[in-house]
């Protein structure tokens, strides 16, 4: 396994042969590009997201197709199956000795078609503070499986959500030093890949922008693209621009994304398994300068939140549900 280390060492070195040809391009009239123009644009522009064929929403469409192929029911779950969405990364699924072949797996098929994945890492040690996803690694497997994935995203294309609720989470659960460590670990292990990297930030309705990004400042944010808001929640666009914009300020310009799966209609206030909620934007890069990179489907819509609602256990699909969604959105 190639270390951290050695990736940096590798990337420094190039960087210093490179100088002496950035130094003369930058004269070359209207074709220079300058730093700055450079760090403003989105790497993710022009990108088609991933969509992988063994989603639960994948799965559960086309179980729906062979019951019954001709009803409105399973038309708007291939539909729904159809959007992109992220892979996440659970050790209970991706365990230490298979992730790196799980991640550059996807990564190749992605990359055959043409297509950008979008993975989360969620294995952090303690996750959820045993709430409704709790699990994760041990405080000495978790950064040797952090690094695996890193490892297959050395030569490939990936856009990588860092451990959801870890940082928002951690003042509740009165883990704020190890929590920012781990994240640092993840940060670590994650540079010099082909990744784009955005650290969880939880959303509008928790943590306050000051609060927030002095935790993505102590965990690394200026070491990877920006951050992720809104992942699994419901909260409507409007509010998680102008928390993204508010938390960008204290963050020296950080980028984010939004996870727009489930917020068409914004939220009551309820984080589990709400009812009268609605898919939001589909899975697309932004087009302009601004700050927001992306609006991403980082939670599958059709996945429940926790045994809550009468919904089934976390990351179970949930048909009425995933209908429920798609029918409020005017699907």
């Amino acid at each position: 396994m190639e270390s951290t280390g050695s990736r940096l060492g590798l990337s420094l070195g190039i960087i210093a042969l490179a100088a002496p040809i950035v130094a003369l391009g930058l004269f070359i009239g209207t074709f220079a590009i300058t730093a700055v123009e450079a760090a403003r644009s989105n790497p993710l522009a022009g990108a088609t997201f991933y969509t992988n064929p063994e989603s639960t929403a994948r799965v559960a469409a086309a179980a729906a197709a062979e019951a019954d192929p001709d009803s409105a029911d399973t038309f708007t779950l291939a539909r729904l199956a159809d959007q992109p969405a992220a892979t996440w990364l659970v050790p209970e699924r991706n365990p230490m000795d298979t992730v790196r072949s799980d991640v550059a797996g996807i990564a190749d098929a992605a990359a055959a078609a043409g297509q950008l994945p979008v993975f989360v890492i969620y294995g952090i040690p303690d996750r959820d503070c045993g709430n409704f996803s709790s699990g994760g690694l041990s405080e000495t497997d978790y950064p040797i499986w952090v690094e695996s994935i890193a490892t297959a995203l050395d030569t490939r294309a990936a856009v990588v959500i860092l451990e959801p609720d870890a940082l928002a989470l951690a003042q509740q659960c009165g883990n704020v030093p190890q929590r920012v460590a781990q994240i640092q670990q993840g940060v670590a292990a994650l540079q010099g890949t082909l990744a784009t990297v955005y650290l969880d930030a939880g959303h509008s309705d928790w943590l306050d922008a000051a609060t927030t990004a002095n935790l993505l400042n102590q965990a690394g944010v200026q070491n990877v693209r920006g951050f992720a808001t809104n992942v699994s929640n419901y909260n409507d666009s409007a509010a998680e621009q102008a928390f993204g914009e508010a938390v960008s300020a204290l963050t020296n310009g950080a980028h984010f994304i939004v996870d727009t799966s489930r917020n068409g209609v914004g939220s009551n206030g309820e984080w589990c398994n709400p009812t009268g909620r609605a898919l939001g934007a589909t899975p697309e890069a932004t087009t302009d300068d601004g700050l927001r990179d992306a609006n991403l489907w980082v939670k599958e819509p059709g996945e429940s939140d926790g045994t809550c609602n009468n919904g089934p256990a976390a990351g179970e699909w949930w048909p009425e549900r995933a209908l429920e969604l798609a029918a409020a959105a005017g699907w």
